[in-house]
């Protein structure tokens, strides 16, 4: 039915109009097929000038009739959110009726709330017919269209999108938050945040104004949140819900940085004074764990007893983009170190106990975040420390053992692909995820038993004599 209809809800029984507003079936055997009143009146023009308050009445009858915990009032105020989130439910809906008769009763059903969304006209124009509200009106088509799938809100499939992503929870918190910018953009730039509105212009256009939309994030950072649009596009592109990934290639363009700008690898004589300062014994197990296997941190924070294999290999969960759990042969240097931790625990037992993670669950931070913390403090109170102007990170942090482990495997003359497969780098041509023996074990066995600490290095009163 037309919006400026001057006949919309109103039927003439006897010599009186009254409102006639359909039900949903869903509803019908609860208050029957239609609500009708009586307006009292025989003239057309009266009857529509009445008839918005009769309507709005028993509109609100039946979204209280759907919800019984919805009070009136609250049924009769209807926001944009609420209004494109009822209509994505019927677009899902209409798209799975193959009935044809099930499918007229929901556009039947997508009518009358579009209906009752552009609300009571606010004027007349000059040849007598009804002028809605302008905002109301734009909600009113808004609705018709998302809810007969013309239109989809960008954000439609990101729920699901997320739920089949196995990603971690900091990764899920940037896709939310790369959502959300970009509708904050289309809503600043006038662009209608629906799939169908955004093309490869727009995604261009996204990329040139995000810098002034976050003036405080670095390109770096909103270079990823690019790349999570990338992906959720590549996602929507697979299932058909949009033509081609607009993107792809995208990127901000990120300041270059010269040599000494870069974050780099210990030196042997930062290892050394690291292992030999006044570290905590739980911290001067996890540096000389991490020295000598060029595992993250997490990766070790998180260890547990069965994950310290019997026949001498670590089981490091994955991290970054490792399909599976990572295997990595223990440094007979660190045998006494993980011997002591295992002792008297059971299999499901933290190898650190001493840092437990943190406790909320609804947390995005790591379980190493506070080791982490903890690990910069003594850092920087031994002295291994190296800031440059103008950048927010030091050079060197936690990942810089991990970085000096693969440094010091390439000096031993260790191939670059047996290096690989110990860190987790990805590599082409096979799958490195789990290995349990062969020779691919024992080379990466040799590799990590290449690497040794720098001459000097004390274990408490006792040097460290590995061979």
């Amino acid at each position: 039915m037309a919006l400026s209809s001057d006949r919309m809800f109103l039927e003439l029984h006897g010599n009186q109009w009254r409102v006639v507003v359909n039900v949903p079936k869903k509803l019908r055997p609860k208050l029957g097929t239609k609500l009708k009143r009586s307006l009292g009146t025989d003239s057309l023009k009266e009857a529509n000038r009445l008839k918005w308050d009769v309507i709005a009445d028993l509109k609100a009858t039946i979204a209280h009739a759907e919800n019984p915990s919805l009070s009136l009032a609250a049924a009769q105020s209807t926001s944009r959110e609420q209004a494109l989130h009822k209509a994505t439910r019927l677009a899902e809906q209409r798209k799975s009726a193959f009935d044809p008769a099930l499918r007229d009763e929901i556009d039947e059903e997508i009518d009358w709330q579009a209906e009752s969304l552009a609300g009571r006209p606010i004027a007349t124009d000059e040849n007598g017919h009804e002028v809605f509200d302008p905002g109301r009106l734009l909600l009113a088509k808004d609705f018709s269209q998302v809810a007969r799938g013309d239109r989809t809100p960008i954000d439609l499939h990101h729920e699901k999108f997320l739920a089949a992503s196995h990603v971690k929870a900091r990764t899920l918190a940037d896709d939310r938050r790369s959502i959300k910018l970009l509708k904050d953009w289309c809503s600043k730039a006038g662009v209608p945040p629906y799939l169908q509105a955004m093309t490869k212009k727009e995604a261009v256009r996204f990329c040139d104004e995000l810098p002034d939309l976050t003036a405080n994030l670095t390109p770096v950072t909103l270079n990823k949140y690019v790349s999570r649009l990338s992906v959720y596009w590549t996602w929507l592109e697979n299932r058909h819900e949009v033509e081609s990934n607009i993107w792809q290639g995208r990127r901000l363009r990120e300041p270059q940085q010269t040599t000494d700008q870069k974050e780099r690898p210990f030196t042997d004589d930062e290892v050394k004074t690291l292992l030999n300062g006044p570290a905590e014994p739980e911290m001067d197990d996890l540096m000389r764990i991490a020295a000598l296997s060029g595992a993250r941190l997490d990766a070790i924070v998180c260890l547990k007893v069965k994950d310290c294999r019997d026949d001498g290999v670590f089981v490091f969960k994955p991290q970054k983009k490792e399909p599976g759990p990572r295997l990595c042969p223990i440094h007979h240097n660190l045998v006494e170190i993980i011997e002591r931790r295992k002792e008297g625990k059971a299999p499901e037992d933290d190898i650190f106990p001493e840092w437990p993670g943190v406790k909320k669950s609804t947390s995005l931070r790591e379980r190493s975040f506070k080791t982490s913390n903890e690990f910069t403090a003594y850092r920087r109170e031994v002295g291994v420390e190296d800031r440059r102007e103008g950048k927010r990170r030091g050079l060197v942090n936690f990942h810089s053992f991990r970085r000096w482990f693969i440094t010091k495997a390439e000096q031993a003359g260790q191939p670059e692909s047996t290096i690989a497969v110990v860190v987790g780098h990805k590599r082409q041509g096979m799958t490195f995820g789990v290995y349990s023996g062969g020779p691919l074990l024992e080379q990466a066995r040799q590799c990590v038993q290449a690497v040794q600490l720098p001459g000097g290095v004390m274990r408490g009163s006792h040097p460290d004599t590995a061979p």
